[in-house]
């Protein structure tokens, strides 16, 4: 069974920093593509950043976060990072991770298509920038 699970979350101050990692159990994270998405309350749930499978080296990130927000990937771990510097309070939500197997990091982040049937979600970690 394929399981993620986010961690890092917490309250931080504009300006802060915040590492989340997302933990797969069950299935190795270098042959998927994974992906980095938020909800904020009231707003719709968007795409951060995406990262190819290791042996396709490729990366996506929305523009609200392009310069301070950094996705990588550590395989002996098997974890994905979100390093997100810089935070605003525009940065708050629900942080979730997800895999697919097939999807690029294009696709899975920019595309079209159904988000639920991606192959594995995270529960989600909140993440609260205030002052």
């Amino acid at each position: 069974q394929l399981q993620l699970v986010e961690s890092g979350g917490g309250l931080a101050q504009p300006g802060g920093s915040l590492r989340l990692s997302c933990a797969a159990s069950g299935f190795a994270l270098d042959y998927f593509t994974i992906g980095w998405f938020r909800q904020a309350p009231g707003k719709d749930h968007e795409a951060v950043s995406c990262i190819n499978r290791s042996d396709e080296p490729s990366y996506w990130y929305a523009d609200s976060v392009k310069g301070r927000f950094t996705i990588s990937r550590d395989i002996a771990k098997n974890t994905v990072y979100l390093q997100m510097n810089n935070l605003t309070p525009e940065d708050t939500a629900v942080y979730y991770c997800a895999a697919d197997a097939t999807l690029i990091a294009q696709a899975m982040c920019a595309g079209t298509y159904n988000r639920n049937g991606l192959d594995a979600w995270g529960q989600g970690t909140l993440v609260n920038v205030s002052s």
